[in-house]
């Protein structure tokens, strides 16, 4: 076993928590003083923990034995509308039990890894909940979808049993990837395109997505709106998360400027999720 840690100032704790929510071996300390944190992810092998330190930093260390205690449980299996249950088991016996429980709902495997995305965490969620709505209203066309920061790849999974057409999927983390494209197997899912890719420095295809997903941080949020913007066809569904209530107004202003609107705007806990797409095409809507 190992463990990967990085020194934080305190005020990052919400961008740490919401990298690694879900994660079973994620576990964050505060310092003496209150200015500090310590982030930790617990690794089942040392190309696990360095995949950490590539991105963030840090420092890898081997653990004996007797260090080795997981910090949380798994999460609980999610119920979404009347469609799905979000699970992290694998074991077939209790997947079948899940199956039998819910005989009119798909189940949908996400275990917890290195990736985010496992559908407990508020803005994941919510942006299900979204997303079985846009498919409902949608449904009977081949819509396409664009998955921004797939973690682990839920929502472009989602998407494809909601009767989607093809999804391309992308996230700046190589590790995220390889986690998304397992996933999509372990769902028996195809028609999902996984790439690694800067957003910011990503060119959309001339037609664009139909449907656009897009759950990042406020601050990545605000630098790629121009081309987020570009991603979303005429007429296109736009749903938008990782946004801190405190900076919802000026990742909101900054859309704005892109010709970005939302007309339905999500508060859970701190965390804000919105519904929305070009603005020419929400005032033709009214």
């Amino acid at each position: 076993m190992f463990v990967w840690s990085k020194l934080s100032a305190a005020k990052w704790i919400d961008a740490w928590e919401d990298r690694f929510h879900g994660n079973p071996n994620f576990v964050l300390d505060f310092l003496k003083g209150g200015k500090s944190v310590r982030v930790q992810v617990y690794c089942d092998s040392k190309k696990e923990a360095d995949a950490i330190v590539k991105q963030f930093g840090g420092s890898v260390r081997k653990l004996v034995s007797s260090e080795w205690q997981k910090p949380v449980e798994a999460p609980k299996p999610l119920k979404v509308r009347d469609v799905f249950v979000l699970t992290s088991e694998t074991r077939k016996k209790e997947l079948d039990a899940l199956k039998k429980e819910h005989p009119n709902r798909e189940l949908i495997i996400i275990p917890p890894e290195m990736a985010f995305g496992t559908g407990d965490h508020a803005t994941t969620s919510t942006c299900l909940r979204l997303l079985v709505d846009v498919a409902r209203k949608r449904k009977g066309t081949n819509w396409t979808v664009g998955d921004l920061g797939t973690g682990t790849g839920l929502l472009a999974i989602a998407a494809r049993k909601l009767g989607s057409g093809p999804v391309y999927a992308c996230d700046f983390d190589p590790f995220a990837v390889t986690v998304a494209e397992r996933n999509a197997e372990r769902n028996q899912i195809d028609g999902i395109d996984v790439k690694e890719q800067d957003i910011l420095k990503w060119k959309p295809g001339k037609k664009g997505y139909d449907v656009v997903l897009a759950n990042i941080f406020s601050t990545v949020l605000i630098q790629a709106w121009p081309v987020i913007a570009k991603s979303v066809a005429p007429g296109g569904d736009l749903i938008v998360s990782g946004i801190l209530a405190s900076q919802a107004w000026d990742v909101f202003e900054a859309a704005a400027k892109s010709g970005l609107g939302f007309t339905k705007v999500i508060r859970k806990g701190k965390w804000v999720t919105a519904h929305g797409g070009h603005m020419a095409d929400l005032i033709k809507e009214k």
